[in-house]
């Protein structure tokens, strides 16, 4: 029997805001993304100039605190993951090699907004037009590659017996560190 569409989003859900939370904790902790990624080039990932995190607070209410800014200092996202928050959309940028990508991604949907990849030289004529979307095309299809790896290792990670004893307890002391 196959799910719902609405029944497994709402059975699911959660998924993309704990993937997030995990890729801050990854982040933080200075964890070898390019293994996980499995990547030939370096991957390193740091959050970009926004985050969101939401807190159900049970009453059908919820907690929603944003962070903005370039600068911006992440400590409210710490004092909500605390309170039992999680990241639902995030702004990052994502180096491989000399590369680098920056984009947002919403927990809940997976929706990649605002992709911006390195550039391409396109001071070459109109003939090679073909060769520049080819280009553009694999770039994109690169960093969405390594997303959908390391979302993968994530739902390896979380369905594991070793879970709760392993990750889940290391993200906990991260976030009361």
């Amino acid at each position: 029997m196959m799910l719902d569409i609405a029944t497994a989003y709402n059975k699911y859900g959660f998924l993309g805001n704990e993937f997030l939370t995990w890729i801050w904790y990854l982040i933080e902790t200075d964890q070898d993304i390019t293994t996980l990624a499995s990547s030939k080039d370096p991957v390193i990932f740091e959050i970009g100039n926004s985050i969101s995190l939401e807190n159900n607070l049970g009453d059908k209410s919820k907690e929603k605190i944003t962070i903005k800014g370039d600068q911006a200092g992440l400590e409210e996202g710490g004092t909500a993951l605390k309170k039992g928050a999680w990241v639902t959309d995030m702004n990052l940028i994502c180096r491989m090699g000399e590369e680098e990508y920056k984009f947002s991604i919403k927990g809940e949907s997976f929706n990649i907004t605002g992709l911006k990849t390195p550039t391409i030289d396109i001071s070459s004529s109109e003939d090679e037009i073909e060769g520049l979307i080819i280009e553009k095309t694999f770039l994109i299809m690169k960093v969405i590659k390594v997303i959908d790896t390391l979302f993968l290792k994530f739902i390896e990670k979380r369905i594991s017996d070793d879970w709760n004893a392993s990750d889940l307890k290391g993200i906990r002391d991260w976030i009361q560190s």
